[in-house]
């Protein structure tokens, strides 16, 4: 063994006398890319037990998708629900961290309100029984494994893949559901999104609403005796249809505060007033930007593999090697 370790020693010793501007320019790219070190390394805060634990990349991507997707789903459904766990942790770890975390110390949580969802192998052992663990869970492994290395990349620079349960057959643009204009996040036809949230009935008392929305509808109906159906109208649409903006009593509330604050499934809704209640009919489920994963599992179904999934629902954007 130590004949073998000052073979290997003496040999390096060799190549870089006998190609020493070779040597010099491999020194050089290692000091001088002018790039930072990516950490490939995750470190997650996990919300149950308030601890930071530390992730390979693999394991975290794994977790996410297991979290985030059905297992049954296409396996090219799931190859593409990969790439976009896989490219949102690296453009996280690409900027270094993220300022002014919640979570000190941690480059993301395990909390899909603040990102995505993930879950450990001993959580898929609870939830599944032992046949479906091994069947499903070395499934999601193999489509992370097909994937390794890919991201979503627009213009060489990595995107954020956003991503959402079901958008009803059309997805949104990213200005009409947030304030930027994003030229990836186009809205796209999306023909076998096969919706399983057929539709959702949520009735309010005026008090509620008022209090979630700082509106004064009750005050409205007891004061002045009108109609608070008179004085609940959508001011504008978004491309595929949804509200974007409302207005209760004069007051403009975006449909994504709605949705956020009434704990609605999507802003997919139509409204009325009944007796003294508002009442909300949702379809579809999230935000409706980016790709719809009910709409990834029906284009697989159909014959596409998960690039031709991935660039139908970012517009302009590539799959390519990190």
């Amino acid at each position: 063994m130590r004949r073998l370790f000052w073979g290997l020693v003496l040999l390096a010793v060799a190549a870089a006398i006998a190609f020493p501007d070779a040597a010099q320019e491999y020194a050089r790219r290692l000091a001088d890319t002018g790039e930072p070190e990516v950490r490939t390394d995750v470190r997650l805060y996990r919300h149950q037990t308030g601890e930071v634990i530390n992730l390979t990349l693999a394991d975290y991507v794994v977790g996410v998708v297991a979290a985030e997707m059905p297992a049954a789903f296409h396996p090219e459904a799931l190859k593409a629900q990969a790439v976009c766990a896989r490219t949102y942790m690296l453009k996280r770890l690409v900027a270094g961290g993220v300022a002014n975390s919640p979570h000190p110390g941690a480059d993301a949580s395990d909390d899909p309100r603040q990102g995505q969802g993930w879950v450990s192998r001993d959580e898929l052992r609870e939830r599944w029984t032992t046949w479906d663990y091994y069947r499903n869970y070395y499934k999601i492994k193999r489509a992370v494994d097909a994937t390794e290395g890919l991201v979503l990349t627009f213009e060489g620079q990595l995107i954020d893949p956003l991503y959402h349960s079901s958008c009803g057959g059309a997805t949104e643009n990213s200005e009409d559901v947030w304030k930027f204009r994003v030229p990836y996040l186009r809205s796209v036809i999306c023909p076998y999104c096969t919706d399983p949230y057929p539709g959702e009935r949520r009735t309010f008392t005026l008090e509620d609403v008022d209090e979630a929305l700082g509106t004064d509808l009750a005050a409205v109906a007891v004061t002045t005796g009108a109609s608070p159906a008179a004085v609940v109208e959508i001011l504008e649409y978004t491309s595929t249809g949804r509200p974007k903006l409302l207005s209760f009593n004069g007051r403009t509330v975006t449909a994504t505060t709605v949705r956020e604050r009434l704990g609605l499934r999507s802003t997919n809704f139509t409204q009325t007033i009944e007796g003294g209640q508002l009442i909300l009919e949702t379809s579809g489920h999230g935000h409706g930007v980016g790709l719809c994963q009910y709409g990834a599992r029906g284009l697989a179904e159909a014959g596409h593999d998960f690039r031709s999934i991935l660039e139908h629902y970012y517009t302009g954007a590539r799959v390519e090697p990190y």
